[in-house]
């Protein structure tokens, strides 16, 4: 989530594409801010991951629970993605209108407030599901305005060669932390089990139900500390061009969609990703219900348990998208037809889902999500790079934000279906379907002449730059 600057709606002079509009000690700072949210996205994958041991096992433990279960998962996945995506436009506006580095600040001082919201209701037993989905709720709209403010400041700090270099990077991260967050989540939920145990460590802590609280506890600390960097860092804007005047909100807003109705390519590449998030935005909601019901005759065998499947899944995944993050990030990327580092890992990707539905065993399962998570850095990576190009520093917030909501509007629909289809159906066969229509749209997709045309000059040439 966590993800600087001011811009307006009347319009700045374009830098020169020769050369980075980055300052001379822009990639440091970069680092530091790269380096504060890792660990806050870290902190969060913690929280995350505690929160789906938390419903699996705690608020809804039975077999006959499972329409519940999914309906929860659904209901929170939903809540999140709606909001993120309903608010991305007003985030994008408000980006190239304020500080970014103060809007920032601001969302990850709301996340600590939040997530110590979170930490209070689940350590409850009486917890309404209400109050988490309206937290979740919360969250997702935090998530959209820092990101928003993140991603239109990586051309403001970072060289044009070096572009690719980051956002690998920050792919890296995120699979980082999906990598550390189960295990450390895991080894916190099981704390006052340990304790009780051995009959050691203070009577309060022994008794808590599970270690969940204490996940939320890091996440809270996490985002305090990224605060405090943040703090202590200088992250420069886009300079309004002088005599510019400050367009309307509405105008603003919908400034984005102009920029985008008008080149086609771009929005070739916005439908494919909103295709693919229809297909596998709901991963988070199917992943535990296979776990669960598809893969416990396996687990339950061994010896295992859902939590330490869960774990092992989503480890396993992650080290795929590190390993991933790490290529890109030393590749660099392809330098032409970065549309192919698009389409070529989606397919992969959509046939390595169909796999993971089909798996019956944990190691299937687990080889599946590896070659999935090894595929999302190139994908995200190449199509960041394409867009940060294409799209000048200025205007990046709004573009970027209206780029957001066309590419994860289907977000929504993705979790609601699947915690529908999946409460009457195999939750296995749910992913199959969605993986191999994912792989067959890619495909088609390598024959539209239109995105192959994603880079040409002429897109971003004569961009418009203020608001009408």
């Amino acid at each position: 989530m966590r993800r600087a600057g001011r811009a307006y709606a009347g319009g700045m002079t374009s830098p020169d594409a020769s050369s980075p509009l980055s300052p001379p000690d822009g990639w440091r700072t970069f680092l530091w801010l790269w380096g504060s949210q890792a660990l806050s996205v870290i902190g969060s994958a913690v929280a995350g991951f505690a929160f789906n041991i938390y419903l699996t096992q705690t608020r809804f433990p039975l077999a006959e629970q499972k329409p519940q279960l999914a309906a929860a998962l659904s209901l929170t996945a939903l809540a999140w993605a709606l909001t993120a995506t309903l608010l991305a436009p007003l985030a994008g506006v408000w980006t190239d209108r304020h500080d970014r580095r103060r809007i920032m600040l601001a969302c990850d001082a709301s996340g600590v407030a939040l997530t110590l919201g979170t930490l209070l209701l689940v350590g409850s037993a009486a917890t309404p599901l209400w109050a988490l989905v309206a937290l979740t709720a919360l969250m997702g709209a935090v998530s959209t305005f820092h990101g928003s403010a993140f991603d239109a400041s990586y051309t403001s700090l970072v060289p044009r060669e070096r572009l690719p270099r980051a956002n690998g990077m920050m792919q890296t991260v995120w699979s980082l932390a999906g990598l550390v967050g189960p295990a450390a989540a895991a080894l916190l939920i099981g704390v006052p089990a340990l304790l009780r145990q051995s009959g050691t460590g203070p009577a309060w802590l022994s008794g808590l139900r599970d270690g969940v609280p204490f996940a939320y506890a890091v996440d809270a600390v996490t985002f305090l500390v990224a605060v405090l960097i943040l703090s202590r860092l200088k992250v420069p804007s886009p300079v309004r061009r002088e005599g510019a005047a400050r367009g309307s909100l509405l105008a603003d807003m919908r400034f984005g969609w102009v920029f985008i109705g008008q080149r086609r390519p771009l929005l070739a590449l916005l439908l494919t990703f909103a295709a693919a998030n229809l297909c596998t935005s709901n991963l988070g909601v199917l992943e535990p219900l296979i776990a669960k019901f598809g893969l416990q005759g396996d687990w339950a065998t061994r010896g295992g348990t859902l939590q330490g499947t869960l774990a092992t899944l989503a480890i396993v995944q992650s080290v795929g998208g590190v390993l991933g993050g790490v290529l890109i990030s030393t590749w660099g990327g392809l330098k032409r037809q970065r549309v192919l580092g698009v389409l070529v890992p989606m397919i992969v990707s959509g046939l390595a889902f169909a796999a993971f539905g089909a798996a019956g065993t944990v190691l299937g399962a687990a080889a599946a999500l590896l070659v999935m998570g090894l595929t999302f850095p190139a994908m995200n990576a190449h199509s960041q790079s394409i867009w940060q190009s294409q799209v000048p520093p200025e205007l990046q917030g709004r573009v970027f934000s209206v780029r957001r909501l066309i590419a994860q509007f289907t977000s929504p629909a993705s979790s609601a279906l699947a915690g529908i289809l999946a409460a009457r159906y195999a939750p296995g066969a749910v992913a199959v379907a969605a993986g191999l229509t994912l792989a067959a749209v890619a495909a088609l997709q390598l024959l539209n002449p239109a995105l192959r045309r994603v880079e040409d000059p002429a897109l971003s040439a004569h961009a418009p730059t203020g608001a009408d």
